[in-house]
């Protein structure tokens, strides 16, 4: 499964914004805008944001 698509479904079940997921997941908060505009991760930051999404599973508020 992609990452971004991933990402899309976690922001919408959180109701998180893209540029504060990156900065917590892993300190950037272009991340999805990049991935959206093509960037490709590599594995390791993958699993960090497979990682961070994991621990952080919150329902929507």
């Amino acid at each position: 499964m992609a990452l971004l698509w991933k990402i899309e479904c976690y922001l919408r079940r959180t109701d998180m914004p893209p540029s504060k997921f990156g900065r917590l997941a892993v300190g950037d908060p272009r991340l999805v805008h990049d991935l959206r505009n093509g960037r490709e991760p590599r594995q390791s930051m993958v699993e960090r944001v497979e990682s961070f999404m994991e621990r952080h599973a919150e329902p929507r508020r």
